[in-house]
């Protein structure tokens, strides 16, 4: 009986009065929600990495930057610059400026933030490959990230170079 009752519901004429609306406005302002709730997320938690402790992603990101360069960096430089990347990143989205750097810069990031599953797999994953950790549900998160990433970048206009 439920059933019949949701069907009749979006069967119905108010349903078809609303629906366009509601689809005229999520295509007016989805690109620029998607683009500043990216944004805030980047500024968010690129923000946290400046005090440490507070960000639950700080170790895994040092130790796995820091085996990336060979142990070159301090733990400081690296999580300091790890914070500045993203919150540039962040202020890139929300601003809408020079978005071409700041997917470029996005991308990196999120290029990195995968290595931890090939260097820490047991770290990442309690039974590999189906039962992440909270780590590694944090490192998968970021498949919406990329995706959102891939949607804003399709909806770049051309450069004066490429219309040419």
């Amino acid at each position: 009986m439920k059933q019949n009752t949701i069907q009749s519901v979006f069967r119905g004429k108010a349903f078809k009065k609303i629906d366009p609306i509601i689809v005229t406005w999520m295509q007016r302002h989805g690109l620029l929600l998607l683009r500043i709730s990216t944004g805030i997320v980047f500024v968010w938690f690129g923000f946290l990495k400046f005090f440490p402790g507070l960000s639950p992603a700080q170790e895994l990101a040092i130790r796995t930057i820091d085996m990336l360069s060979f142990g070159l960096l301090s733990e400081s430089i690296i999580i300091n610059s790890l914070a500045v990347w993203e919150v540039l990143i962040g202020l890139g989205l929300i601003s809408g400026l020079f978005m071409r750097e700041t997917l470029l810069l996005l991308f990196l990031q999120m290029a990195g933030t995968f290595a931890p599953v090939f260097l820490f797999t047991n770290e990442v994953f309690t039974h590999v490959p189906y039962a992440p950790t909270l780590e590694g549900q944090y490192i998968i998160k970021n498949l919406v990230i990329i995706s959102a990433g891939i949607v804003l970048g399709g909806a770049l206009k051309k450069s004066k170079k490429e219309r040419q």
